[in-house]
This record gives C-alpha cells, sequence and structure tokens, in this order.
C-alpha cells in the first residue's frame, strides 16, 4: 500500500510539473506574440508618420523653390537658385537617411530584446 500511495504522489507531482510547464510555456509565447504585435505597431506608426513627414518636408520645398524661382530675374539668379536649392535638397537626404538609419538601429535593437525575453525564459 506504501508502494501505490508513493507511486500516486510521484504522479501527481509529475502532473503538476507538466501543467507549470505548459502553463509557462503559454505564457512566454503570449508575451512574445503581444511583444512582436507591439513591435508590428510601432512600425505601422512610425511609416504612416515618416510618410507624412517626408510629404510635408517635399511640399516645403517646392513652395520654397516655386517662390525663389518667382523671384529670379537673370541667369545668374538662377544658378545661384539652383545651387541654394541643391544643397537643401542634400541636407535633406542626409537627415533623412540618418533619421531612418537610426529607426533601424532601434527596430532591432527591440527585435533583438524581444527575441532575447524568448530565449531567457
Amino acid at each position: 500500500m506504501a508502494g501505490l500511495s508513493e507511486a500516486r504522489e510521484l504522479s501527481d507531482q509529475t502532473t503538476a510539473d507538466a501543467a507549470m510547464g505548459v502553463a509557462k510555456a503559454n505564457i512566454n509565447t503570449l508575451n512574445f506574440v503581444f511583444g512582436a504585435q507591439r513591435l508590428l505597431l510601432a512600425e505601422f506608426l512610425f511609416a504612416s508618420n515618416e510618410m507624412l513627414e517626408r510629404t510635408r518636408s517635399e511640399m516645403h520645398l517646392f513652395a520654397e523653390f516655386v517662390a525663389k524661382m518667382a523671384g529670379v530675374h537673370s541667369v545668374s539668379g538662377i544658378r545661384e537658385m539652383a545651387q541654394e536649392c541643391a544643397r537643401h535638397q542634400i541636407d535633406f537626404a542626409r537627415r533623412d537617411s540618418e533619421r531612418l538609419f537610426n529607426h533601424g538601429q532601434r527596430s532591432i535593437e527591440t527585435a533583438a530584446k524581444l527575441l532575447g525575453r524568448r530565449f531567457e525564459s
């Protein structure tokens, strides 16, 4: 009888351990899925904000170009205006590239943290 009760206790303990393992795996999976969802939503939000900011900047540069073009009355003025506009476009492209590069770094770090948490648990 004592052997039977010990076997039953061992079986109950094993079942409880297995249930705890499954529950922990489920929690880890849910945390990973919700983290991935947050990451994707953040990326969508960034992309939409980035498109709006890019459009606004392009419209501003175009409006500036049109205003300067209307004020130019000579060939040398057109040359100076073209050089200035080219500098503005280069500065815009540089800032835009830096912003996208920094965002890429943040995205990679966030994804690495998400995956790191996934494999730690």
